[in-house]
């Protein structure tokens, strides 16, 4: 593992090999962006005034998609939609967000969850670090034809579009506790074996 933490206004060379010049205020501008996603979840939780099932993570998860998104087009990059979502594109290297847990947990516990979709799925076998051979076992429960689906990559996106994650946890009452960006491999049992990844900072969260 790799850690940003000493010098946050810096990017690392990890982060400039992946998006160039932009890698500075990438860097920057993304914790300012899930800070900003909060805010808007906050505000929807307060609204709706519900102590269970509150909107809280459903806003959080699509106010990141859009700042995000919006983010990569006042940096002058592209955005592309794939099945109805959209991700910012820089430098061919596509921002993949998740939050893993709804409480402070190290990034080594992140897992996605049974019921992720085929296309999150998908998006790490296509334009994820390939597998290593010695670690990798075919499912048995898998078709050929469904095991060449998971690993076809998105025309949306482009075959040599690979994928950043950018991980993070968080909670209606305190807001976002970490991120981390880097790439990592899915593996069999939902786990994921990070071949780099980088904390970034947590930036205010003023509440609307």
């Amino acid at each position: 593992m790799a850690a940003a933490g000493e010098d946050w206004g810096r990017p690392s060379a990890w982060a400039v090999q992946r998006f160039g010049q932009k890698a500075g205020r990438l860097a920057t501008a993304v914790p300012v962006q899930l800070a900003k996603a909060h805010s808007k979840a906050h505000a929807a939780h307060l609204a709706a005034g519900l102590k269970k099932r509150s909107p809280y993570g459903v806003t959080l998860a699509q106010a990141v998609r859009e700042y995000l998104a919006d983010m990569a087009r006042e940096l002058g990059e592209s955005v592309r939609e794939v099945l109805g979502y959209e991700y910012p594109v820089i430098n061919d290297h596509a921002l993949f967000p998740f939050k893993y847990a709804d409480r402070p947990r190290p990034l080594d516990r992140a897992r996605l969850p049974t019921q992720a979709s085929l296309t999150r799925r998908r998006m790490f076998r296509a334009h994820g670090p390939q597998a290593r051979p010695a670690l990798f076992d075919l499912d048995d429960s898998l078709t050929t034809e469904e095991y060449l689906q998971l690993h076809e990559a998105f025309e949306e996106l482009g075959a040599s579009t690979r994928l950043v994650c950018l991980f993070f946890t968080a909670d209606v009452e305190s807001g976002i506790h970490a991120i981390f960006w880097g790439q990592a491999r899915l593996e069999p049992d939902r786990t994921f074996d990070w071949v780099h990844n980088e904390q970034l900072p947590v930036a205010p969260q003023p509440l609307e």
